[in-house]
C-alpha cells in the first residue's frame, strides 16, 4: 500500500469530527443576552452619573462583575461559535470592560489621593474604549440600523464622559449620563427585538437593514 493509502486512514478520523460538529444544530443567537447585558449594567451607572440614584453609587458594581461583565463576556464567546466576527469582538470586548471597571473600583480606586486623580484614572479608561468604540460604530453599520444606534449613542456617551472626568465637570457627567440611559434604552430594544424576532422567526419588531454590505459578503481574496 502506498502512502496515499495511509494518508487517507489518517484522517478519516479527523474528517469524521468536522462531519460531526457540521452537522450540529445551529446554536441560539448570543445577541440579546450580550446585549440586554450591556443595557442593565449601562443603566445603572448612567443613573448614578446623571444624578439620580441617592445611593452609595457602587450599586452598579455587582451587575458590572455578573451582567455585563461575565455574562456578556459569555455571548461574546457563543458568538465566536456563530463565527460573528462583530459580536464576539464587541461582546468580549464590553464584557472585559465591566469586568475591568469593577476591579479598579473594587482593587485600584483607593490609591487615588484626590478625587481629580481618580477622574483622571477613569478618563483615560474611557478614552481607550471611545477610540475602540469609534471604530465599532463604523463596522456596525454592516449589521442593522439598532445596533448602529447604540453604538452611535454609546460613542457620544464615552467623548462627554471623557471631557467630564478630564475636567471633572459635573454638568457634563450628568449630560454623559443622560446619554448613557439613551444607550441602555436603545440596546435594551435592540435586545428585545432579536429575542422576539428570533422565537417567531420573522420580523417584528423593526431593526433596519445594514447600511453598507456586511464583511462576509465581499470576496476578500482579491
Amino acid at each position: 500500500m502506498g502512502t496515499t493509502g495511509m494518508t487517507d486512514v489518517s484522517t478519516r478520523p479527523q474528517t469524521a469530527s468536522l462531519m460531526a460538529i457540521d452537522s450540529l444544530p445551529s446554536p441560539a443567537d448570543p445577541a440579546p443576552l450580550g446585549l440586554a447585558a450591556f443595557a442593565l449594567t449601562t443603566f445603572l451607572l448612567s443613573a448614578f452619573n446623571a444624578g439620580w440614584t441617592k445611593g452609595s453609587g457602587l450599586e452598579f458594581l455587582g451587575y458590572a462583575f455578573a451582567y455585563g461583565g461575565l455574562t456578556q463576556l459569555c455571548a461574546g464567546m457563543w458568538e465566536f461559535r456563530n463565527r460573528n466576527v462583530f459580536g464576539a469582538t464587541a461582546f468580549s470586548s464590553f464584557g472585559a470592560f465591566w469586568i475591568g471597571l469593577a476591579l479598579y473600583f473594587e482593587l485600584s480606586a483607593s490609591a487615588a489621593k484626590t478625587a481629580s486623580q481618580l477622574h483622571n484614572d477613569l478618563g483615560w479608561i474611557l478614552l481607550g474604549f471611545a477610540i475602540f468604540t469609534a471604530y465599532m460604530m463604523l463596522w456596525s453599520a454592516a449589521t442593522n440600523l439598532a445596533v448602529l444606534a447604540v453604538f452611535v449613542v454609546l460613542e457620544a456617551t464615552f467623548i462627554v464622559l471623557v471631557f467630564a472626568n478630564f475636567s471633572n465637570s459635573t454638568g457634563l457627567t450628568h449630560l454623559g449620563g443622560y446619554l448613557g440611559m439613551a444607550t441602555a434604552a436603545l440596546a435594551w430594544y435592540a435586545s428585545a427585538a432579536g429575542v422576539i424576532n428570533g422565537m417567531r422567526g420573522r420580523p417584528v419588531l423593526f431593526v433596519g437593514s445594514p447600511l453598507v454590505p456586511a464583511v462576509s459578503t465581499i470576496d476578500v481574496g482579491r
